[in-house]
């Protein structure tokens, strides 16, 4: 789903920052003799990636802010200079976002919840008309501003930028979603209907990683750090 949520990301984004939609005006792609806009993904992860790669498609201006050095090292040597990179530190996203028409949020820590990168006084500053979209709003948001959004009503205003924070992005595009969803975890189903939950992790260290609860006992760390329960690994 994070593949899914990653393009779409840039989609939406592209779609918010056209005028009547209260956006900059901004197209990304531009058009010769005119600069294209600047998409600016916090988090290189497979969300990240995704959204710079259709941004990247799109003919914007790229940025890759991520802490991961091995992380930045592959997009470089996938992509080159078509998708730039900078480390994730406090002074770069301010100044990237300070630059950008469009911020894409895509920090997500499995099973807890999202860092806080944009500040509510840092939006104060951007250009009127910037875009940010939130994916990791399903773990709370990497903005300070966001707030879980519906398909039906996805974007607010926060001084002069526009914010789109739908939870559940790929449910826009159901039909792409369930087939990327059904591909990606047939293997690990047809393991469990198998072997039965207990042999099957035992079996696959990948599927031992997705097991939260047993027993009665959060066998997820950052799942128990998050909701103050005590952690018990799997034995």
């Amino acid at each position: 789903m994070s593949e899914v949520a990653g393009r779409m990301a840039t989609q939406v984004g592209a779609y918010s920052l056209q005028k009547p939609n209260g956006g900059r005006g901004v197209l990304l792609a531009g058009v010769p003799g005119v600069a294209p806009g600047k998409v600016v993904v916090i988090g290189g992860g497979v969300a990240g990636l995704n959204a710079a790669v259709i941004a990247m498609g799109m003919g914007a201006d790229v940025t890759v802010l991520d802490r991961s050095i091995p992380r930045m090292q592959e997009i470089d040597s996938l992509y080159g200079g078509r998708i730039k990179t900078l480390f994730s530190a406090h002074a770069a996203i301010e100044r990237e976002v300070l630059q950008a028409d469009l911020v894409i949020g895509a920090v997500l820590v499995h099973g807890a919840k999202a860092p806080k990168l944009v500040s509510n006084e840092l939006v104060s500053r951007m250009k009127h008309g910037s875009v940010l979209v939130d994916i990791a709003i399903d773990q709370g948001g990497c903005f300070e501003d966001s707030k879980p959004t519906t398909h039906a009503e996805p974007t607010f205003k926060v001084h002069n930028s526009i914010f789109y924070c739908v939870a559940n992005m790929p449910g826009a595009v159901p039909v792409a979603s369930t087939y990327a969803l059904t591909n990606a975890t047939m293997p690990y189903t047809l393991a469990l209907a198998n072997l039965g939950w207990q042999s099957a992790i035992a079996k696959d260290p990948a599927l031992a990683k997705g097991l939260n609860i047993s027993g009665g006992e959060v066998r997820y760390q950052a799942v128990a750090q998050a909701h103050g329960y005590g952690f018990s690994p799997i034995s």
